[in-house]
């Protein structure tokens, strides 16, 4: 993002905002809510269009790429996992007709799907309910990794994915997240700071600007914004 900057109507929401994430490396955007970060996801994928400034990946900008194109690029895994009412096989598969058993074991076991397979009485031609309500939380997200993996594509966005889900679960998606973000160009919306912390940028918000980047440890000891964020986290038991 170069000296990006979004208004609608007359609230501005982002700021003059330049922020490089570098390939391969995951890049974290925390802050209040409200502070504009799931607003990167959406420029980033043309779902909104900056008022001004630029917004490139790989040196090219958004606006020189076909939508199709571009989408192309990406894999989103949000708070509220988008499953469709049909089996837990074409909600991973979305139609595609080239996925072999092999990719399909792969990703399934990455994901910690198969962990919870043996559970349900069809297995992978389970029907998961409408929006996933035959399933539990955590194993929606599960499931909406494990798409991720099999589209298999460079950058992944993460928006909050594991803000929603109990101790235990939140345990087997985090660990499938960190599978699905190795060797990718990441970038993780989140309050909860322990899910952060590994990340090798920390980006902070403030009312759509950044305040701070820097390292988990580096961010602690300038001592601004996310060192309070951390101390009330850690300190109270919330992350």
């Amino acid at each position: 993002l170069d000296d990006v900057s979004l208004s609608f109507g007359e609230t501005e929401v982002l700021h003059g905002l330049s922020l490089t994430a570098e390939a391969g490396k995951t890049t974290a955007l925390v802050g209040a809510s409200g502070a504009g970060k799931s607003t990167i996801f959406n420029l980033l994928t043309r779902l909104l269009d900056p008022s001004s400034g630029h917004v490139r990946i790989g040196g090219v900008a958004t606006t020189e790429m076909a939508i199709p194109d571009l989408r192309t690029l990406f894999s989103v895994v949000s708070q509220e996992a988008l499953l469709f009412d049909e089996t837990l096989r074409e909600n991973i598969v979305l139609g595609r007709k080239d996925v072999t058993d092999e990719q399909l074991k792969r990703v399934l076991d990455a994901a910690f799907v198969s962990d919870f397979l043996p559970q349900l009485e069809n297995g992978l031609d389970t029907a998961v309910g409408p929006r996933g309500s035959a399933l539990s939380g955590g194993q929606r997200q599960r499931l909406a990794i494990a798409r991720a993996l099999l589209r298999d594509t460079p950058v992944l966005l993460l928006d909050e994915a594991t803000s929603a889900l109990d101790a235990e679960s939140e345990r087997a998606v985090q660990e499938a997240v960190e599978r699905l973000s190795r060797g990718r160009t990441t970038l993780v919306v989140a309050h909860r700071l322990a899910t952060v912390k590994k990340a090798d940028r920390i980006v902070v918000f403030d009312r759509g600007r950044i305040a701070a980047t820097g390292t988990h440890d580096d961010l602690v000891a300038q001592g601004g914004l996310y060192a309070r964020l951390a101390r009330l986290q850690f300190t109270d038991g919330q992350a």
